[in-house]
């Protein structure tokens, strides 16, 4: 999750005042750590080995170490996040979230606020103020012990807002009473229970790739000299961290949102009277909605669905796009004649929701619906979007008179896409995913998956004040639909510091063999990596950000249908895997694409000895996934 993009700041490069030998070694090998000759009396560094913070006196020190501890770390990051393995109980993964690598992570982000508040504001004497939060994960409390040792070691006043929402913790850093210097939030998202992970925000908004990659080479230093006993270990008196009641000020900032924007005429303070509202939370951070906005604005919320924290999500998987969260919802709905459904992910940076039809609106339709509803507020604005979305999508906003600019997947491209093209001038005014992120310009590039919900309301009642007797899905009904949608995966057979190099090959192969000709009647998307529909402003691309992952997208014709569908490969930057996403306009399209992937790119290549197609063969030679 993201606001505006913050600006990509390089960590400096430790250095070593009295370095004496660093034996050169290949990668992966064993590495010889500097060795030092003389008292260590103050903090040195040395590169070989990426050892940090060193201390000690009158000693020499000769040892011997493997770069493997802080590949561990480096591994960690995810994007513009961390996520890793926090708990026992998954095959063939190992425990690396521990305690200690968080503790790293975090002290690192806290020297990295400093020093870049200290350049930016010119105040070396002000204590750095960060803010944090969690999902309701059971290895939260464990680790939320290891984040505010990690801080606290980093000279950082530590404010505990508890159960938080990804979207609360950035608007902690701009919310009057609170105004944070910077936040984290503990969350791996729709992930298993098993998992978790950090997302890093300052007052510009999320921070970058780059950054978090920075952040972790930083800390796996930090690890790797723990571990070998010379940095400065963790223990001692617990930091205190001062409790603090975030969620109620950010309720009462969406609720005053919802009250202002309505105006309602005769109950201003209880807009949702005689409105029914069914949420569902996935036992995840969301609950708040329902009891703290929705319930104090009049709404009925009887119904709703699993509001109660738990790490375990004994339910179902909290992510607006699993079908058992939207069924589940759907059937609430129309049991209890309500107007909307609404169902979270995880830590509320996403959402979902179900129209008082049973209509389940997630994906392209929840961009239509936003699109539509931005499109009245903005004539002629553009909207950026993954490129996943339908030719049917780019055609229902450009009839509205909006452009439709397609960029690369992952929430944070989008995002910080939408943030360039309004920097060069380009008024880009929603940027969302089809996985239900969903960014505005009107609140901070923030993507926030209450925010959203709540211009979804704010709708709902604009239409039914207006005499409407229609819900939301009405916006809804010119939008044509793909005859066939499908995402396959590809699980990478290596080990998994080289899945990230081998998937990188494996999608550039594909780009090779469309661009020599061996797959007759593809052709790749004008821009590769930035597919731009037709109708679309063209962005310079002036201030490109680093590619996170490789992807690209073909247009796929045939003798008898034409330009029938489209198929984008991508890596996964959560998983070792390479994620494959198909559309087409004909029966049985998907099905034609999948074999002529498998016989003429995955066999001709030898792909299929370093990737898992079995997906793939079911799919080409059955037609289902």
């Amino acid at each position: 999750m993201a606001a505006t993009a913050a600006p990509s700041t390089s960590l400096p490069t430790p250095r070593c005042n009295s370095r004496r030998n660093i034996f050169p070694s290949p990668a992966n090998t064993l590495r010889w750590v500097t060795v030092f000759k003389h008292p260590i009396g103050r903090t040195q560094r040395a590169t070989a080995g990426r050892v940090e913070s060193l201390t000690g006196t009158d000693r020499s020190i000769g040892v011997l170490v493997t770069d493997e501890e802080g590949d561990r770390i480096r591994r960690l990051q995810n994007g513009s996040d961390v996520r890793g393995v926090a708990l026992e109980g998954e095959k063939e993964r190992t425990v690396d979230l521990t305690p200690q690598a968080v503790e790293a992570i975090a002290e690192s982000f806290g020297e990295w606020i400093s020093e870049n508040s200290r350049r930016d504001q010119g105040q070396p004497d002000e204590k750095i103020r960060v803010s944090v939060g969690r999902d309701p994960r059971i290895s939260g409390p464990r680790l939320g012990a290891a984040v505010f040792a990690g801080l606290a070691r980093a000279g950082c006043m530590v404010f505990d807002m508890g159960l938080a929402t990804t979207p609360a913790c950035f608007m902690s850093t701009v919310l009057p009473g609170f105004a944070y210097d910077a936040s984290i939030m503990m969350t791996a998202s729709h992930l298993p229970y098993t998992r978790n992970g950090l997302k890093f925000f300052t007052r510009k908004g999320g921070l970058s790739s780059s950054d978090v990659e920075d952040l972790c080479e930083r800390a796996a230093r930090k690890y790797t000299a723990r571990k070998m006993g010379l940095g400065r270990g963790g223990g001692g008196v617990p930091p205190a961290a001062t409790r603090v009641d975030l969620m109620s000020a950010y309720a009462q900032h969406l609720r005053t949102i919802i009250m202002d924007r309505i105006n309602h005429p005769s109950h201003y303070h209880t807009p949702l009277k005689g409105f029914k509202v069914i949420v569902n939370a996935g036992n995840g951070s969301g609950g708040f909605f329902t009891w703290n906005v929705l319930d104090k604005l009049g709404a009925d919320t009887f119904g709703s669905l699993h509001l109660e924290p738990d790490g375990m999500f004994p339910n179902h998987i909290p992510n607006p796009e699993d079908r058992t969260a939207m069924s589940l919802t759907r059937a609430a709905v129309l049991e209890h004649g309500a107007d909307l459904g609404i169902v979270f992910d995880t830590d509320v940076d996403r959402s979902g929701v179900v129209d008082s039809s049973g209509t389940t609106i997630n994906g392209d339709r929840l961009i239509a619906l936003m699109a539509a509803i931005v499109l009245r507020e903005h004539p002629g604005t553009t909207v950026v979007t993954d490129a996943r979305t339908s030719v049917a999508l780019t055609r229902f906003i450009t009839a509205r008179g909006g452009h439709h600019c397609l960029y690369r997947v992952g929430y944070r491209n989008v995002i910080d896409k939408g943030v360039q093209l309004n920097r060069d001038g380009v008024e880009t005014h929603l940027m969302m995913e089809t996985t239900g992120h969903a960014a505005l310009k009107e609140n901070y590039f923030l993507d926030d998956g209450a925010y959203l919900v709540v211009k979804i309301i704010i709708e709902m009642v604009r239409m039914k004040l207006a005499g409407s007797d229609e819900g939301i899905g009405s916006f809804l009904k010119e939008l044509e639909e793909p005859v066939e949608s499908v995402e396959l995966r590809m699980n990478i057979l290596t080990q998994p510091k080289y899945a990230k190099e081998k998937g990188a090959e494996a999608v550039d192969t594909f780009k090779k063999f469309i661009e020599e000709g061996h797959l007759q009647g593809w052709e790749l998307d004008a821009c590769g990596d930035c597919w731009v529909s037709e109708g679309c402003l063209v962005d310079s691309n002036d201030t490109p950000a680093a590619i996170d992952a490789h992807m690209y997208r073909a247009q796929v014709s045939d003798e008898v249908h034409g330009q029938h569908g489209w198929m984008h490969l991508r890596q996964s930057v959560h998983n070792p895997n390479i994620a494959l996403n198909m559309q087409s306009s004909v029966i049985g399209g998907c099905q034609a694409m999948a074999k002529v992937f498998r016989d003429r790119f995955l066999l001709a290549s030898g792909l299929e000895k370093i990737l898992d197609i079995t997906q793939i063969e079911k799919y080409a030679e059955k037609g289902t996934d």
